[in-house]
């Protein structure tokens, strides 16, 4: 079986064959992944920004689609031949322990889900099944990408009717959180990146303004657009520390910095607006349900409410993984799809 392995921390990623575990476990789904995204998440994986990775070798990927091949003794929720989004959020069913794969007669971990596989072995609550007839490469955004940007504003923010809304970084999770923004009628909705390929394709998704800069003349930019006060929602989504206290520091008194990315280094910031009205806090997944989140998204889909294709502006095969993720590296790219294998 292919998969995509990280041997060495900040070394690019060996695709070779692996085994899989001998037998499932309790709870456990095996899984046949079609199509895989590529998130952010995988990237401090690989430059190991948490630390010393004391998991090495392991599996990556944790947001995809797939159809079920064999299940476990417990399973419940799915079945054999469904077709399923592989989430990385917690959901309904019973969480597995998990899986030991091997290669060349060494152990190689994993967590709850991982995607960079063609096959997989997958807890029971980071499945949720879709239709068959739902579109499979879709259905691979929503097991991060889309549940955590919608949830961002939904369930984080929770944004009203009307209020300002400031995104920096319109990577993958910054064009849903547009979008979203713009679902619940946001306005204005602006974009702050280095790239202005990626403010044009955030405008098909919401974005009233652009600012491509890394200027000190930003928050003249932004009060240009808000007014004086500043924009009243302030998403934090590169996980650059010193961005990430520039998005706090523009926050008004009254308004809430909502922190997506995960940080790169240490902030510092002043907590005293803390204690009044001012708002910190971090998303965690959107606060999303995906077993809940997921149906409501397919439903809007078939009913032409919202569309998630074009979100999608690359795709690799797994084989060609590290040149996706170069792209990814690059910053000019959307939302990066990873075929995996065929459907059927």
């Amino acid at each position: 079986m292919k998969s995509a392995m990280l041997i060495e921390s900040k070394k690019p990623l060996v695709v070779t064959d692996i085994n899989l575990p001998t037998k499932l476990e309790f709870g456990q789904v095996l899984v046949k992944v079609c199509y895989s995204g590529l998130c952010g998440a995988q990237i401090n994986e690989i430059e190991a920004i948490k630390g010393p990775d004391k998991f090495l070798p392991h599996l990556l990927g944790h947001e995809g689609s797939g159809i079920v091949e064999k299940i476990g003794e417990g399973v419940t929720t799915v079945k054999l031949g469904d077709h399923v989004v592989l989430h990385w959020r917690k959901s309904s069913g019973i969480q597995s322990s998990t899986p030991k794969y091997s290669w060349n007669g060494n152990q190689v971990n994993a967590g709850w889900v991982t995607t960079f596989n063609e096959k997989t072995v997958v807890s029971e609550n980071r499945l949720t099944v879709i239709p068959k007839d739902f579109d499979m490469r879709t259905a691979a955004l929503f097991g991060c990408a889309v549940i955590s940007g919608f949830g961002a504003v939904n369930n984080d923010a929770q944004v009203k009717i009307g209020q300002s809304v400031l995104i920096f970084g319109i990577g993958g999770m910054g064009l849903n959180i547009a979008y979203a923004a713009s679902l619940v009628s946001a306005f204005p909705i602006i974009g702050v990146d280095l790239h202005n390929n990626k403010i044009e394709i955030g405008k098909k998704f919401g974005l009233t303004h652009g600012i491509v800069t890394n200027s000190s003349n930003l928050k003249n930019e932004i009060y240009n657009i808000v007014g004086n006060k500043g924009p009243e929602i302030i998403f934090e989504t590169t996980g650059n520390a010193r961005v990430m206290e520039q998005a706090y520091e523009l926050t008004p008194d009254d308004g809430k910095t909502i922190f997506v990315g995960v940080p790169n280094d240490k902030i510092s910031i002043y907590s005293l607006p803390l204690a009044f009205n001012k708002i910190l806090t971090a998303s965690h997944g959107g606060s999303s349900v995906p077993d809940k989140d997921i149906p409501r998204y397919i439903r809007l889909i078939k009913h032409k409410k919202i569309s998630l294709e074009k979100l999608i502006t690359h795709e690799f095969n797994l084989s060609e993984i590290n040149k996706a993720i170069d792209l990814f590296r690059s910053g000019k790219a959307g939302r990066i799809i990873l075929k995996i294998s065929k459907e059927v």
